[in-house]
């Protein structure tokens, strides 16, 4: 019992840095908060688990590393980079439509932005390639095969109830926001994105 304690512990200080860092997940997940409510947060939470799961689960049984497939980061780097461009400039576009009102919802639901802004951004991919993969080889270690498992259910918790709280906040924070201070703040953080997006790709 007293090393799984240990364990839990270890979990989560090293997954803080990469939980509550601020990244195009953040940015996105306030984003939608503003304009689907607290529960988008959780959505948001669902989306990062499809791609976080399987990823710690083949890093885990070793059938992919950075040193087998070095153009990972290249190819992440400019996917990731293309859609955050993409996913800023059609917010930026629904917000200043003629048509627009603070109950105008996006088209890319939190689960898929989830999915998108998870599998395409090469830091959170290099997280788990790095810092991540010492919890994986540690939760092995320690409790064998199943130990993948432990790790995730220590670790994704951690994302949930951040995004959520992100998401709750965000939310109320809607209801003082006239309309003009609503498409700023989500232009602003589209423009944030935007930056996401060529901070990836100078640092190739």
């Amino acid at each position: 019992m007293q090393e799984i304690f240990g364990f839990l512990g270890l979990v989560i200080v090293i997954s803080a840095s990469g939980v509550m860092s601020p990244g195009p997940l953040f940015a996105a997940n306030v984003m939608y908060g503003l304009r689907e409510g607290k529960i988008s947060g959780i959505k948001m939470a669902m989306g990062h688990t499809i791609v976080e799961f399987p990823l710690i689960l083949i890093l885990g049984i070793g059938f992919f590393s950075i040193e087998s497939f070095p153009e990972i980061r290249t190819i992440i780097t400019v996917l990731g980079a293309a859609g955050l461009f993409g996913f800023a400039l059609l917010q930026i576009r629904t917000v200043t439509k003629q048509k627009f009102s603070l109950e105008t919802k996006s088209r890319q639901g939190p689960l898929v932005a989830g999915i998108l802004l998870s599998a395409l951004n090469p830091f959170f991919i290099i997280w788990w390639l790095t810092i991540g993969l010492v919890l994986i080889l540690e939760s092995i270690q320690n409790f064998g095969i199943v130990g993948i498992i432990i790790l995730f259910l220590f670790h994704i918790w951690m994302d949930y109830v951040w995004l959520f709280t992100i998401a709750v906040f965000s939310s109320k924070a809607k209801n003082y926001l006239s309309k003009r201070n609503f498409k700023i703040i989500i232009i602003g953080l589209s423009i944030v994105l935007i930056y996401f997006g060529i901070d990836f790709l100078v640092k190739l």
